[in-house]
Protein backbone atom coordinates (compact mmCIF):
# COMPACT_ATOMS: atom_id res chain seq x y z
CA UNK A 1 0.00 0.00 0.00
CA UNK A 2 2.90 2.35 0.82
CA UNK A 3 4.38 1.86 -2.65
CA UNK A 4 1.02 2.67 -4.21
CA UNK A 5 0.75 5.88 -2.18
CA UNK A 6 4.28 6.90 -3.23
CA UNK A 7 3.41 6.21 -6.86
CA UNK A 8 0.22 8.29 -6.69
CA UNK A 9 2.12 11.18 -5.07
CA UNK A 10 4.86 11.00 -7.74
CA UNK A 11 2.41 10.92 -10.65
CA UNK A 12 0.26 13.67 -9.13
CA UNK A 13 3.28 15.92 -8.55
CA UNK A 14 4.50 15.63 -12.13
CA UNK A 15 0.93 15.91 -13.45
CA UNK A 16 0.45 19.19 -11.60
CA UNK A 17 3.79 20.51 -12.94
CA UNK A 18 2.88 19.49 -16.48
CA UNK A 19 -0.58 21.06 -16.28
CA UNK A 20 0.71 24.29 -14.77
CA UNK A 21 3.32 24.54 -17.53
CA UNK A 22 0.60 23.88 -20.12
CA UNK A 23 -1.68 26.50 -18.56
CA UNK A 24 1.06 29.14 -18.58
CA UNK A 25 1.92 28.17 -22.15
CA UNK A 26 -1.68 28.71 -23.27
CA UNK A 27 -1.61 32.19 -21.73
CA UNK A 28 1.62 32.98 -23.61
CA UNK A 29 0.28 31.48 -26.83
CA UNK A 30 -2.91 33.52 -26.81
CA UNK A 31 -0.87 36.70 -26.46
CA UNK A 32 1.89 35.73 -28.90
CA UNK A 33 -0.21 34.65 -31.89
CA UNK A 34 -3.52 36.40 -31.24
CA UNK A 35 -7.08 35.16 -31.07
CA UNK A 36 -7.53 34.55 -34.80
CA UNK A 37 -4.44 32.34 -35.21
CA UNK A 38 -5.26 30.51 -31.98
CA UNK A 39 -8.80 29.90 -33.20
CA UNK A 40 -7.55 28.43 -36.51
CA UNK A 41 -5.14 26.17 -34.64
CA UNK A 42 -7.82 24.97 -32.19
CA UNK A 43 -10.22 24.06 -35.01
CA UNK A 44 -7.57 21.96 -36.78
CA UNK A 45 -6.38 20.53 -33.47
CA UNK A 46 -9.89 19.29 -32.62
CA UNK A 47 -9.77 16.99 -35.67
CA UNK A 48 -6.17 16.00 -34.92
CA UNK A 49 -7.23 15.03 -31.38
CA UNK A 50 -9.66 12.44 -32.72
CA UNK A 51 -6.94 10.95 -34.94
CA UNK A 52 -4.47 10.96 -32.04
CA UNK A 53 -6.96 9.16 -29.81
CA UNK A 54 -7.00 6.19 -32.20
CA UNK A 55 -3.26 5.73 -31.66
CA UNK A 56 -2.57 6.77 -28.08
CA UNK A 57 -5.51 5.53 -26.01
CA UNK A 58 -6.07 1.77 -25.96
CA UNK A 59 -2.68 0.55 -27.18
CA UNK A 60 -0.40 1.87 -24.36
CA UNK A 61 -2.93 0.75 -21.75
CA UNK A 62 -2.99 -2.83 -23.03
CA UNK A 63 0.80 -2.91 -23.46
CA UNK A 64 1.21 -1.88 -19.82
CA UNK A 65 -1.22 -4.54 -18.65
CA UNK A 66 0.30 -7.35 -20.73
CA UNK A 67 3.86 -6.29 -19.79
CA UNK A 68 2.92 -6.38 -16.12
CA UNK A 69 1.54 -9.91 -16.44
CA UNK A 70 4.69 -11.09 -18.27
CA UNK A 71 6.81 -9.78 -15.39
CA UNK A 72 5.31 -12.40 -13.09
CA UNK A 73 7.04 -15.20 -14.99
CA UNK A 74 10.14 -13.13 -15.71
CA UNK A 75 9.51 -13.60 -19.43
CA UNK A 76 11.57 -10.68 -20.79
CA UNK A 77 11.75 -12.22 -24.25
CA UNK A 78 7.96 -12.23 -24.54
CA UNK A 79 7.84 -8.64 -23.30
CA UNK A 80 10.35 -7.75 -26.02
CA UNK A 81 8.16 -9.44 -28.63
CA UNK A 82 5.16 -7.51 -27.33
CA UNK A 83 6.94 -4.16 -27.69
CA UNK A 84 8.18 -5.00 -31.20
CA UNK A 85 4.71 -6.16 -32.32
CA UNK A 86 3.03 -3.11 -30.81
CA UNK A 87 5.56 -0.79 -32.44
CA UNK A 88 4.89 -2.25 -35.90
CA UNK A 89 1.14 -2.13 -35.29
CA UNK A 90 1.30 1.50 -34.09
CA UNK A 91 3.41 2.59 -37.05
CA UNK A 92 1.10 0.85 -39.55
CA UNK A 93 -2.00 2.48 -38.05
CA UNK A 94 -0.45 5.96 -37.82
CA UNK A 95 1.03 5.89 -41.33
CA UNK A 96 -2.31 4.62 -42.71
CA UNK A 97 -4.15 7.51 -41.05
CA UNK A 98 -1.62 10.02 -42.40
CA UNK A 99 -1.98 8.55 -45.90
CA UNK A 100 -5.77 8.69 -45.77
CA UNK A 101 -5.74 12.33 -44.67
CA UNK A 102 -3.40 13.27 -47.50
CA UNK A 103 -5.37 11.28 -50.10
CA UNK A 104 -8.69 12.68 -48.84
CA UNK A 105 -7.33 16.18 -48.34
CA UNK A 106 -10.32 17.81 -50.02
CA UNK A 107 -12.76 15.88 -47.82
CA UNK A 108 -10.98 16.95 -44.65
CA UNK A 109 -10.73 20.51 -45.94
CA UNK A 110 -14.51 20.47 -46.23
CA UNK A 111 -14.75 19.98 -42.46
CA UNK A 112 -13.26 23.43 -41.91
CA UNK A 113 -14.74 26.83 -42.59
CA UNK A 114 -11.25 28.22 -43.26
CA UNK A 115 -8.97 26.54 -45.81
CA UNK A 116 -5.92 27.44 -43.69
CA UNK A 117 -6.95 24.76 -41.18
CA UNK A 118 -6.03 21.92 -43.56
CA UNK A 119 -2.46 23.30 -43.75
CA UNK A 120 -2.29 23.22 -39.95
CA UNK A 121 -3.64 19.65 -39.86
CA UNK A 122 -1.04 18.48 -42.38
CA UNK A 123 1.72 20.07 -40.28
CA UNK A 124 0.42 18.02 -37.33
CA UNK A 125 0.35 14.67 -39.18
CA UNK A 126 3.98 13.62 -38.47
CA UNK A 127 3.14 13.95 -34.78
CA UNK A 128 0.81 10.95 -35.21
CA UNK A 129 3.74 8.73 -36.25
CA UNK A 130 5.96 10.03 -33.44
CA UNK A 131 3.11 9.56 -30.95
CA UNK A 132 2.69 5.95 -32.07
CA UNK A 133 6.32 5.28 -31.13
CA UNK A 134 5.98 7.27 -27.90
CA UNK A 135 2.79 5.42 -26.87
CA UNK A 136 4.31 1.96 -27.31
CA UNK A 137 7.44 2.61 -25.23
CA UNK A 138 5.44 4.64 -22.70
CA UNK A 139 3.11 1.67 -22.26
CA UNK A 140 6.11 -0.63 -21.77
CA UNK A 141 7.58 1.65 -19.08
CA UNK A 142 4.14 1.83 -17.48
CA UNK A 143 3.93 -1.96 -17.33
CA UNK A 144 7.39 -2.09 -15.72
CA UNK A 145 6.17 0.18 -12.89
CA UNK A 146 8.74 2.76 -13.99
CA UNK A 147 6.60 5.74 -13.11
CA UNK A 148 9.50 8.16 -12.78
CA UNK A 149 10.49 7.64 -16.42
CA UNK A 150 6.80 7.82 -17.38
CA UNK A 151 6.30 11.16 -15.65
CA UNK A 152 9.61 12.67 -16.78
CA UNK A 153 8.84 11.86 -20.42
CA UNK A 154 5.47 13.65 -20.26
CA UNK A 155 6.96 16.69 -18.56
CA UNK A 156 9.84 16.68 -21.08
CA UNK A 157 7.36 16.84 -23.98
CA UNK A 158 5.58 19.83 -22.47
CA UNK A 159 8.81 21.75 -21.77
CA UNK A 160 10.28 21.00 -25.22
CA UNK A 161 7.11 22.14 -26.92
CA UNK A 162 7.13 25.44 -25.05
CA UNK A 163 10.75 26.20 -26.01
CA UNK A 164 10.35 25.10 -29.64
CA UNK A 165 7.17 27.16 -30.02
CA UNK A 166 8.85 30.27 -28.60
CA UNK A 167 11.75 29.82 -31.03
CA UNK A 168 9.53 29.19 -34.08
CA UNK A 169 6.96 31.95 -33.73
CA UNK A 170 8.04 35.10 -35.52
CA UNK A 171 6.37 38.30 -34.22
CA UNK A 172 5.94 39.78 -37.71
CA UNK A 173 4.59 36.58 -39.33
CA UNK A 174 1.09 36.34 -40.79
CA UNK A 175 -1.82 34.84 -38.88
CA UNK A 176 -1.71 31.58 -40.89
CA UNK A 177 2.07 31.26 -40.54
CA UNK A 178 1.83 31.66 -36.76
CA UNK A 179 -0.84 28.97 -36.52
CA UNK A 180 1.20 26.58 -38.70
CA UNK A 181 4.31 27.30 -36.59
CA UNK A 182 2.42 26.28 -33.46
CA UNK A 183 1.47 23.02 -35.19
CA UNK A 184 5.10 22.37 -36.14
CA UNK A 185 6.18 23.04 -32.56
CA UNK A 186 3.90 20.19 -31.40
CA UNK A 187 5.20 17.89 -34.14
CA UNK A 188 8.84 18.58 -33.25
CA UNK A 189 8.11 18.14 -29.53
CA UNK A 190 6.43 14.79 -30.23
CA UNK A 191 9.44 13.67 -32.27
CA UNK A 192 11.95 14.60 -29.55
CA UNK A 193 9.73 13.05 -26.87
CA UNK A 194 9.50 9.80 -28.84
CA UNK A 195 13.32 9.69 -29.06
CA UNK A 196 13.60 10.50 -25.34
CA UNK A 197 11.18 7.76 -24.20
CA UNK A 198 12.92 5.16 -26.44
CA UNK A 199 16.24 6.03 -24.79
CA UNK A 200 14.66 5.77 -21.34
CA UNK A 201 13.23 2.36 -22.21
CA UNK A 202 16.65 0.93 -23.09
CA UNK A 203 18.45 2.76 -20.26
CA UNK A 204 16.14 1.05 -17.77
CA UNK A 205 16.87 -2.38 -19.20
CA UNK A 206 14.11 -2.75 -21.77
CA UNK A 207 14.56 -5.29 -24.56
CA UNK A 208 13.15 -5.83 -28.05
CA UNK A 209 12.78 -9.19 -29.75
CA UNK A 210 11.56 -10.51 -33.06
CA UNK A 211 7.81 -9.73 -33.33
CA UNK A 212 5.53 -12.59 -32.30
CA UNK A 213 1.84 -13.23 -32.79
CA UNK A 214 0.65 -10.55 -30.36
CA UNK A 215 -0.97 -8.40 -33.09
CA UNK A 216 -4.39 -10.05 -32.82
CA UNK A 217 -4.40 -9.92 -29.03
CA UNK A 218 -3.33 -6.28 -29.00
CA UNK A 219 -6.07 -5.31 -31.44
CA UNK A 220 -8.74 -7.35 -29.63
CA UNK A 221 -7.97 -5.88 -26.23
CA UNK A 222 -7.22 -2.29 -27.21
CA UNK A 223 -10.14 -1.81 -29.63
CA UNK A 224 -12.88 -1.39 -26.93
CA UNK A 225 -10.82 1.16 -24.98
CA UNK A 226 -9.92 3.03 -28.14
CA UNK A 227 -13.59 2.96 -29.16
CA UNK A 228 -14.62 4.58 -25.88
CA UNK A 229 -11.94 7.27 -26.15
CA UNK A 230 -12.74 8.03 -29.80
CA UNK A 231 -16.45 8.16 -28.97
CA UNK A 232 -15.62 10.58 -26.17
CA UNK A 233 -13.68 12.76 -28.61
CA UNK A 234 -16.57 12.69 -31.07
CA UNK A 235 -19.06 13.43 -28.29
CA UNK A 236 -17.61 16.92 -27.81
CA UNK A 237 -18.61 18.24 -31.26
CA UNK A 238 -22.05 16.62 -30.86
CA UNK A 239 -22.56 18.35 -27.52
CA UNK A 240 -21.40 21.62 -29.09
CA UNK A 241 -24.12 21.16 -31.71
CA UNK A 242 -26.98 19.97 -29.48
CA UNK A 243 -26.80 22.42 -26.56
CA UNK A 244 -26.79 25.70 -28.58
CA UNK A 245 -29.47 24.23 -30.89
CA UNK A 246 -31.77 23.38 -27.97
CA UNK A 247 -31.13 26.74 -26.28
CA UNK A 248 -32.17 28.61 -29.42
CA UNK A 249 -35.26 26.39 -29.62
CA UNK A 250 -36.45 27.65 -26.22
CA UNK A 251 -36.00 31.32 -27.04
CA UNK A 252 -32.33 32.27 -26.76
CA UNK A 253 -30.72 34.08 -29.66
CA UNK A 254 -27.85 32.37 -31.45
CA UNK A 255 -25.28 34.70 -29.86
CA UNK A 256 -26.78 34.20 -26.39
CA UNK A 257 -26.74 30.42 -26.82
CA UNK A 258 -23.11 30.39 -27.94
CA UNK A 259 -22.15 32.72 -25.11
CA UNK A 260 -23.78 30.46 -22.51
CA UNK A 261 -22.13 27.40 -24.03
CA UNK A 262 -18.75 29.15 -24.04
CA UNK A 263 -19.07 30.05 -20.34
CA UNK A 264 -20.12 26.50 -19.43
CA UNK A 265 -17.49 24.64 -21.45
CA UNK A 266 -14.60 27.11 -21.48
CA UNK A 267 -14.80 28.40 -17.90
CA UNK A 268 -16.80 26.00 -15.72
CA UNK A 269 -16.07 22.53 -17.03
CA UNK A 270 -12.25 22.63 -16.66
CA UNK A 271 -12.65 23.31 -12.94
CA UNK A 272 -14.94 20.30 -12.51
CA UNK A 273 -12.13 18.05 -13.72
CA UNK A 274 -9.76 19.18 -10.92
CA UNK A 275 -10.20 15.97 -8.82
CA UNK A 276 -9.42 13.81 -11.86
CA UNK A 277 -5.73 14.80 -11.56
CA UNK A 278 -5.38 12.76 -8.37
CA UNK A 279 -7.85 10.07 -9.46
CA UNK A 280 -6.05 9.75 -12.80
CA UNK A 281 -2.76 9.27 -10.94
CA UNK A 282 -4.33 6.48 -8.89
CA UNK A 283 -5.75 4.87 -12.04
CA UNK A 284 -2.32 4.94 -13.70
CA UNK A 285 -0.71 3.29 -10.68
CA UNK A 286 -3.41 0.61 -10.38
CA UNK A 287 -3.15 -0.80 -13.91
CA UNK A 288 0.10 -2.81 -13.60
CA UNK A 289 -0.54 -3.48 -9.91
CA UNK A 290 -3.91 -5.17 -10.51
CA UNK A 291 -2.72 -6.81 -13.75
CA UNK A 292 0.05 -8.56 -11.79
CA UNK A 293 -2.45 -9.60 -9.12
CA UNK A 294 -4.68 -11.08 -11.82
CA UNK A 295 -1.74 -13.02 -13.25
CA UNK A 296 -0.96 -14.35 -9.74
CA UNK A 297 -4.66 -15.05 -9.11
CA UNK A 298 -4.31 -13.04 -5.89
CA UNK A 299 -8.00 -12.46 -5.07
CA UNK A 300 -7.27 -10.87 -1.68
CA UNK A 301 -4.97 -8.25 -3.20
CA UNK A 302 -7.49 -7.46 -5.95
CA UNK A 303 -10.30 -7.10 -3.39
CA UNK A 304 -8.19 -4.79 -1.23
CA UNK A 305 -7.16 -2.57 -4.14
CA UNK A 306 -10.66 -2.36 -5.61
CA UNK A 307 -12.38 -1.32 -2.40
CA UNK A 308 -9.66 1.04 -1.14
CA UNK A 309 -9.37 2.81 -4.51
CA UNK A 310 -13.15 3.32 -4.78
CA UNK A 311 -13.41 4.69 -1.21
CA UNK A 312 -10.37 6.95 -1.77
CA UNK A 313 -11.92 8.28 -4.98
CA UNK A 314 -15.18 9.02 -3.16
CA UNK A 315 -13.25 10.86 -0.45
CA UNK A 316 -11.28 13.03 -2.91
CA UNK A 317 -14.24 13.79 -5.20
CA UNK A 318 -16.60 14.67 -2.35
CA UNK A 319 -13.98 16.94 -0.72
CA UNK A 320 -14.02 19.42 -3.62
CA UNK A 321 -17.84 19.50 -3.96
CA UNK A 322 -18.59 21.75 -0.93
CA UNK A 323 -15.72 24.08 -1.81
CA UNK A 324 -17.08 24.73 -5.29
CA UNK A 325 -20.69 24.74 -4.09
CA UNK A 326 -19.94 27.30 -1.35
CA UNK A 327 -17.33 29.49 -3.06
CA UNK A 328 -18.16 28.86 -6.72
CA UNK A 329 -19.45 32.35 -7.45
CA UNK A 330 -16.32 34.01 -6.05
CA UNK A 331 -14.09 31.57 -7.94
CA UNK A 332 -15.84 32.36 -11.23
CA UNK A 333 -15.53 36.11 -10.68
CA UNK A 334 -11.86 35.88 -9.64
CA UNK A 335 -10.62 33.56 -12.40
CA UNK A 336 -12.73 34.71 -15.34
CA UNK A 337 -14.43 37.93 -14.28
CA UNK A 338 -17.69 36.10 -14.95
CA UNK A 339 -20.32 35.63 -12.23
CA UNK A 340 -22.39 33.22 -14.33
CA UNK A 341 -19.52 30.74 -14.59
CA UNK A 342 -19.31 30.73 -10.79
CA UNK A 343 -23.06 30.23 -10.40
CA UNK A 344 -22.96 27.29 -12.83
CA UNK A 345 -19.90 25.88 -11.03
CA UNK A 346 -21.68 25.97 -7.67
CA UNK A 347 -24.83 24.29 -9.01
CA UNK A 348 -23.00 21.58 -10.95
CA UNK A 349 -20.31 20.69 -8.39
CA UNK A 350 -22.20 17.51 -7.45
CA UNK A 351 -21.27 15.77 -10.71
CA UNK A 352 -17.67 15.38 -9.51
CA UNK A 353 -18.76 12.46 -7.29
CA UNK A 354 -20.24 10.23 -10.04
CA UNK A 355 -17.47 11.44 -12.39
CA UNK A 356 -14.82 10.20 -9.98
CA UNK A 357 -16.53 6.85 -9.43
CA UNK A 358 -16.91 6.36 -13.20
CA UNK A 359 -13.24 7.12 -13.83
CA UNK A 360 -11.90 4.74 -11.21
CA UNK A 361 -14.36 1.89 -11.86
CA UNK A 362 -13.72 2.07 -15.62
CA UNK A 363 -9.99 1.88 -14.97
CA UNK A 364 -10.49 -1.09 -12.63
CA UNK A 365 -12.61 -2.96 -15.18
CA UNK A 366 -10.02 -2.33 -17.89
CA UNK A 367 -7.23 -3.50 -15.58
CA UNK A 368 -9.16 -6.71 -14.84
CA UNK A 369 -9.65 -7.44 -18.53
CA UNK A 370 -13.28 -6.36 -18.96
CA UNK A 371 -12.67 -3.68 -21.60
CA UNK A 372 -15.69 -4.61 -23.71
CA UNK A 373 -18.08 -4.43 -20.78
CA UNK A 374 -16.62 -1.09 -19.73
CA UNK A 375 -17.15 0.12 -23.30
CA UNK A 376 -20.80 -1.01 -23.31
CA UNK A 377 -21.44 0.73 -19.98
CA UNK A 378 -19.98 3.95 -21.36
CA UNK A 379 -22.21 3.90 -24.42
CA UNK A 380 -25.31 3.26 -22.30
CA UNK A 381 -24.40 6.30 -20.20
CA UNK A 382 -23.75 8.36 -23.35
CA UNK A 383 -27.25 7.58 -24.66
CA UNK A 384 -28.73 8.80 -21.36
CA UNK A 385 -26.60 11.96 -21.63
CA UNK A 386 -27.72 12.90 -25.14
CA UNK A 387 -31.39 12.23 -24.36
CA UNK A 388 -31.13 14.44 -21.25
CA UNK A 389 -29.36 17.21 -23.15
CA UNK A 390 -32.09 17.20 -25.78
CA UNK A 391 -35.08 17.44 -23.44
CA UNK A 392 -33.80 19.17 -20.26
CA UNK A 393 -32.94 22.66 -21.67
CA UNK A 394 -36.65 23.52 -21.52
CA UNK A 395 -36.49 22.98 -17.75
CA UNK A 396 -33.04 24.20 -16.72
CA UNK A 397 -31.40 25.96 -19.69
CA UNK A 398 -27.61 25.65 -19.89
CA UNK A 399 -27.58 23.50 -16.74
CA UNK A 400 -28.93 20.70 -18.96
CA UNK A 401 -25.34 20.22 -20.12
CA UNK A 402 -24.23 19.31 -16.60
CA UNK A 403 -27.36 17.36 -15.72
CA UNK A 404 -26.79 15.30 -18.87
CA UNK A 405 -23.16 14.69 -17.92
CA UNK A 406 -24.12 13.86 -14.35
CA UNK A 407 -26.82 11.38 -15.38
CA UNK A 408 -24.37 9.80 -17.82
CA UNK A 409 -21.78 9.38 -15.08
CA UNK A 410 -24.34 8.05 -12.59
CA UNK A 411 -25.59 5.46 -15.09
CA UNK A 412 -22.09 4.34 -16.07
CA UNK A 413 -20.90 4.27 -12.44
CA UNK A 414 -23.81 2.07 -11.34
CA UNK A 415 -23.29 -0.36 -14.24
CA UNK A 416 -19.53 -0.47 -13.56
CA UNK A 417 -20.16 -1.00 -9.85
CA UNK A 418 -22.40 -4.02 -10.36
CA UNK A 419 -20.02 -5.46 -12.94
CA UNK A 420 -17.08 -5.13 -10.51
CA UNK A 421 -19.12 -6.72 -7.74
CA UNK A 422 -20.16 -9.64 -9.94
CA UNK A 423 -16.78 -10.31 -11.54
CA UNK A 424 -14.53 -9.86 -8.51
CA UNK A 425 -16.95 -11.17 -5.85
CA UNK A 426 -15.77 -8.24 -3.72
CA UNK A 427 -18.21 -6.78 -1.21
CA UNK A 428 -17.48 -3.13 -1.88
CA UNK A 429 -19.90 -1.78 0.76
CA UNK A 430 -19.65 1.80 -0.50
CA UNK A 431 -23.31 2.79 -0.11
CA UNK A 432 -22.87 3.79 3.53
CA UNK A 433 -19.69 5.88 3.03
CA UNK A 434 -21.26 7.42 -0.09
CA UNK A 435 -24.38 8.56 1.79
CA UNK A 436 -22.29 9.84 4.71
CA UNK A 437 -20.00 11.82 2.38
CA UNK A 438 -22.98 13.32 0.55
CA UNK A 439 -24.49 14.34 3.90
CA UNK A 440 -21.17 15.82 5.01
CA UNK A 441 -20.89 18.01 1.89
CA UNK A 442 -24.07 19.95 2.83
CA UNK A 443 -22.88 21.61 6.09
CA UNK A 444 -19.38 21.99 4.60
CA UNK A 445 -20.81 23.91 1.62
CA UNK A 446 -22.84 26.08 3.99
CA UNK A 447 -19.86 26.97 6.18
CA UNK A 448 -17.68 27.63 3.11
CA UNK A 449 -20.28 30.05 1.78
CA UNK A 450 -20.77 31.73 5.18
CA UNK A 451 -17.04 32.25 5.79
CA UNK A 452 -16.62 33.48 2.21
CA UNK A 453 -19.32 36.14 2.62
CA UNK A 454 -17.81 37.32 5.92
CA UNK A 455 -14.31 37.55 4.46
CA UNK A 456 -15.56 39.35 1.34
CA UNK A 457 -16.64 42.28 3.53
CA UNK A 458 -13.09 43.10 4.64
CA UNK A 459 -10.63 41.10 2.51
CA UNK A 460 -9.65 40.90 -1.18
CA UNK A 461 -11.44 38.27 -3.22
CA UNK A 462 -8.41 35.99 -3.53
CA UNK A 463 -7.91 35.81 0.25
CA UNK A 464 -11.64 35.29 0.77
CA UNK A 465 -11.54 32.26 -1.53
CA UNK A 466 -8.43 30.81 0.16
CA UNK A 467 -9.79 31.24 3.70
CA UNK A 468 -13.34 30.04 2.96
CA UNK A 469 -12.13 26.97 1.04
CA UNK A 470 -9.52 26.27 3.73
CA UNK A 471 -12.13 26.37 6.49
CA UNK A 472 -14.55 24.27 4.43
CA UNK A 473 -11.82 21.72 3.68
CA UNK A 474 -10.77 21.43 7.34
CA UNK A 475 -14.42 21.07 8.39
CA UNK A 476 -14.80 18.29 5.81
CA UNK A 477 -11.75 16.41 7.14
CA UNK A 478 -12.99 16.82 10.72
CA UNK A 479 -16.41 15.37 9.88
CA UNK A 480 -14.78 12.50 7.98
CA UNK A 481 -12.78 11.64 11.11
CA UNK A 482 -15.82 11.94 13.36
CA UNK A 483 -17.91 9.61 11.19
CA UNK A 484 -14.87 7.38 10.45
CA UNK A 485 -15.35 7.45 6.69
CA UNK A 486 -11.59 7.26 6.10
CA UNK A 487 -8.77 7.05 8.61
CA UNK A 488 -7.53 10.60 8.02
CA UNK A 489 -5.94 10.90 11.48
CA UNK A 490 -4.18 7.56 11.14
CA UNK A 491 -2.79 8.55 7.76
CA UNK A 492 -1.27 11.79 9.06
CA UNK A 493 0.15 10.00 12.11
CA UNK A 494 1.73 7.42 9.79
CA UNK A 495 3.25 10.12 7.58
CA UNK A 496 4.57 12.06 10.59
CA UNK A 497 6.12 8.91 12.08
CA UNK A 498 7.76 8.09 8.79
CA UNK A 499 9.24 11.57 8.45
CA UNK A 500 10.47 11.41 12.06
CA UNK A 501 12.08 8.02 11.41
CA UNK A 502 13.85 9.33 8.30
CA UNK A 503 15.11 12.32 10.29
CA UNK A 504 16.59 10.02 12.93
CA UNK A 505 18.24 7.95 10.19
CA UNK A 506 19.93 11.07 8.75
CA UNK A 507 21.15 12.14 12.21
CA UNK A 508 22.52 8.64 12.86
CA UNK A 509 24.43 8.70 9.56
CA UNK A 510 25.98 12.04 10.41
Amino acid sequence: MKSLVKTVVLITGFSVLTRVAGFLFRIYLSRAIGAEALGLYQVAFSVFTVLMTIISSGLPFIISRMSASYRIGGDKKRSGKLVSSALILGLVISLTICGLVLLMRNVFAGLFTDEACILILIALLPALVFSAVYSVFRGALWGQDNYFALCVSEFFEQVVRIFVCILLIAPAASVITKAVDVAWSLTIACGLSALFVVLLYFIYGGKMSKPGREYKELIRRSAPITGVRVAGSLAQPLIALIIPLRLTAIGYSSSQAMSLFGVAVGMTMPLLFVPTTLIGSLSTALVPDISMAVAKDDAAHIASRVRSSVVFTLFVSAMVVPLFAGAGEMIGEFLFGNTLSGVILASSAWIMIPMGITNITSSLLNSLGYEIRSCVNYFVGAIVMFVAMWFLPTLCGINALFWGMGLCMCTTAVLNFFMLKRKTKVKLKILKPLLILIAITLPCAAITSFVGELCAMILPQFLSIIISCGVGGLFYLLLCMIFNVVDVKGYFVQVASKLKFKKKEKVAKV
